[in-house]
């Protein structure tokens, strides 16, 4: 039975950062597999000259080719930015319900079966993340009838691999283990561990596509870092994808299928 997926990122490149994998997977499973993105990632940092949001749209579109993404929906809004005054015409300066609104239609345009989006501390605390997770929570309780499932990382295993970059002098987006202490979620709150290290090639070459996000700042750039792994290390550190299922108890062991163990419709 095929399903259909609907993945909600922030930016251009959150997408093959959290889910790429997944949604490789899922497509090449025969299911159809939607992208729907909040902003352009328009005051992302890059070297690149501007105007950004016009280069990280082409490349949101390359790599939603990659991953298989059967159509991609960009809702408009201006990024948000990590900190300061929050911009006019920004995501965050949009209402949560307004914003729903926009979701809620295409999900119900799609007949969503499955939306993904971030857990309630965004990742690693972007405030476009945080509001991803509230849109969509609250656009999937208007439709009814969908499972939500935030996309995250396990955080005791990020901060394994961090730990072991920083001792060698490698130092992703400037960041070091402590940083984590509080972000993404603990892995026994992980309800899917998703094995998509067959589409791991798939995964690379879409975090590729997002050139821009591979220079700016003092430090190597985490795109920069994952999309130039070797591959045997790429696929132990790219072949699995997690996400904490709402209104799921935690198991022993995570499922492996976003729609497996019932609630789909």
């Amino acid at each position: 039975m095929s399903h259909t997926l609907v993945a909600f990122h922030a930016h251009p490149d959150d997408e093959a950062l959290f889910t790429g994998g997944t949604l490789a997977r899922y497509a090449a499973e025969g299911h159809r597999v939607v992208l729907v993105v909040a902003t352009a990632g328009d005051r992302g940092l890059t070297a690149v000259a501007h105007p950004l949001g016009a280069t990280r749209r082409g490349e949101l579109a390359a790599a939603a080719e990659v991953l298989g993404v059967a159509r991609v929906v960009e809702l408009g809004f201006g990024d948000s930015g990590m900190d300061g005054p929050i911009p006019p015409g920004s995501f965050c300066a949009e209402p949560v319900d307004a914003a729903a609104d926009k979701l809620a239609a295409v999900l119900a345009e799609e007949d969503a079966d499955a939306l993904t989006v971030y857990d309630a501390a965004g990742g690693y605390g972007h405030r476009d993340h945080i509001r991803v997770h509230d849109v969509g929570v609250e656009a999937a309780r208007r439709v009814g009838s969908l499972r939500v499932l935030q996309a995250t990382v396990a955080r005791e295993s990020l901060q394994r691999a961090v730990r072991w970059l920083n001792r060698v002098g490698v130092r992703p987006g400037g960041m070091t283990a402590a940083d984590f202490e509080h972000a993404y979620c603990s892995e026994s709150d992980i309800t899917h561990e998703i094995d998509v290290r067959r589409f791991v090639p798939q995964k690379v070459r879409a975090l590729a596509a997002h050139a821009s996000q591979t220079s700016g700042g003092d430090d190597i750039r985490t795109v920069a870092l994952l999309s130039r792994l070797p591959g045997p290390v790429a696929r132990r550190v790219l072949g699995r994808e997690w996400f904490v299922e709402l209104g799921r108890t935690p198991a022993r062991h995570p499922l492996d299928d976003l729609f497996a163990g019932g609630g789909s419709r």
